[in-house]
């Protein structure tokens, strides 16, 4: 009897792994398919340009109301079309700023986060692509509310004196102003979310930067008041898309600067603890 003869098996070729390298566009287009993931996104997108739409079409039809009446209230005394076609901006920013928040304090509080730095080692990039794309999509939603804001708002007040369109001096500037703003807020929230990594702890702070801060300033020595409130984040904000200024407030370009200025500092904090700090 012959041994049988022993075959030999030849070798099985695994297929080239292709190699991955982390990049710029590539966390880019990954923080933009978890930001769209979310249903929190769309809703409260929808609701920041519901208050900023429906509040400045309250206040117009409201003006309107008043001056035929022959009753207008004294707080729309001085009020233009772009004043109160932007009076949902306040209500706005909260929406905005609190999606801002979750966008980056909502990993860490679902552990996402690990396995993000994980796929991005270098951390940085990560947070400059949650604040860039995040603040992108609060610039057009802002600016897209205003516009039809104003476009409808400024037909309710057709006829008063109040009236304005497009072609007025400022009212382009206004209105890219106050969705340039909107944008900046989007990213402010998104950096405090990241520097705190607490959604609640987010929330609080740039609640209190913006609305609560300013109603304490009333307890400053009355020669401070003015000094100090021109540069807080909301009145500095403001003075980005308010149509005429007064002796107390910033121009538009002074008060874009300082609102830069807060919106780098935040980033900066978070930036400093995404780098010293362990998620």
């Amino acid at each position: 009897m012959s041994a049988p003869a022993a075959t030999a098996e030849s070798p099985r070729t695994l297929g080239a792994r292709p190699a991955y390298r982390v990049t710029g566009p590539r966390v880019l287009r990954s923080e933009w398919a978890k930001l769209w993931s979310l249903r929190s996104t769309w809703i409260t997108l929808a609701l920041g340009l519901l208050f900023l739409v429906a509040f400045g079409l309250i206040a117009a039809s409201r003006y309107r109301s008043g001056y035929d009446s022959g009753r207008l209230d004294g707080d729309f005394a001085h009020a233009t079309a772009v004043s109160l076609s932007l009076f949902g901006t306040n209500f706005a920013q909260l929406a905005l700023g609190v999606l801002g928040v979750l966008v980056t304090a909502g990993e860490y509080s679902t552990g996402m986060i690990r396995s993000t730095m994980a796929a991005v080692p270098r951390r940085l990039p990560v947070l400059w692509s949650k604040a860039g794309v995040f603040g992108l999509v609060a610039l057009v939603v802002g600016t897209v509310g205003a516009f039809v804001a104003f476009l409808i708002g400024g037909g309710i007040v057709s006829g008063t004196p109040a009236a304005m369109d497009l072609s007025h001096a400022g009212v382009v500037r206004s209105l890219l102003g106050a969705g340039l703003y909107l944008g900046l807020v989007g990213v402010i929230g998104a950096a405090l979310g990241a520097l705190l990594r607490s959604v609640a702890g987010g929330i609080s702070v740039l609640v209190a930067a913006l609305m609560l801060v300013p109603g304490l300033m009333s307890l400053l020595p009355s020669s401070w008041q003015d000094d100090v409130n021109r540069y807080l984040p909301s009145n500095a904000g403001q003075s980005m898309f308010a149509l005429t200024h007064d002796s107390t407030a910033l121009s538009p370009g002074a008060g874009l600067l300082v609102f830069l200025g807060w919106t780098v500092l935040a980033l900066a904090g978070a930036a400093y603890r995404l780098r010293r700090s362990d998620v």
